[in-house]
């Protein structure tokens, strides 16, 4: 086996967030797994109420495409502020705790 072939299969282990892992500062890295949380969680609340892009995107006051990248998990097109307001507008308000 060459040496590439074992950097290539080797495992390492997660420190809980991905994007902390990726090489992200810690503070950059925690806001990105908040909007990818987020964001994961407001598709969750989209499908569960069977709404379509169209149909979320006039809840959401955005564009078919907007959902659409938002279904994507396009995180960097989302700011933490924007993802809170559409929880908001779906009903599902956002809490952030800090932890102790």
């Amino acid at each position: 086996m060459r040496k590439s072939d074992r950097d290539e299969n080797r495992i390492t282990t997660s420190s809980g967030n991905v994007f902390a892992d990726l090489g992200f500062d810690e503070a950059e890295a925690q806001v990105l797994a908040l909007r990818a949380d987020l964001m994961a969680q407001l598709e969750q609340t989209i499908k569960a109420r069977k709404l379509t892009q169209v149909a979320a995107s006039k809840v959401l006051g955005v564009s078919q495409g907007r959902v659409s990248d938002l279904a994507r998990g396009k995180v960097e097109k989302f700011s933490l502020d924007m993802l809170v307001t559409f929880a908001a507008k779906l009903g599902k308000p956002a809490r952030i705790e800090l932890s102790a």
